[in-house]
């Protein structure tokens, strides 16, 4: 079978393990609250230049 080939076998059996879960009423998740702030340092037209070299 190549790489990326599609196998129901696998599928099936990924189906059973994930549906075999079991998940207690604690494990929502949780709400964060905050705030995130990041400074690069670089001016705007910087970014952009690092952006087109890198694209081109």
């Amino acid at each position: 079978m190549s790489m990326g080939a599609y196998d129901d076998e696998e599928h099936e059996r990924r189906e059973r393990k994930h549906s075999d879960l079991d998940l207690s009423d604690d494990d929502e998740r949780t709400a964060y609250q905050g705030e995130v702030e990041y400074e690069s340092g670089e001016s705007t037209e910087e970014l952009l230049d690092q952006f087109k070299e890198i694209n081109s």
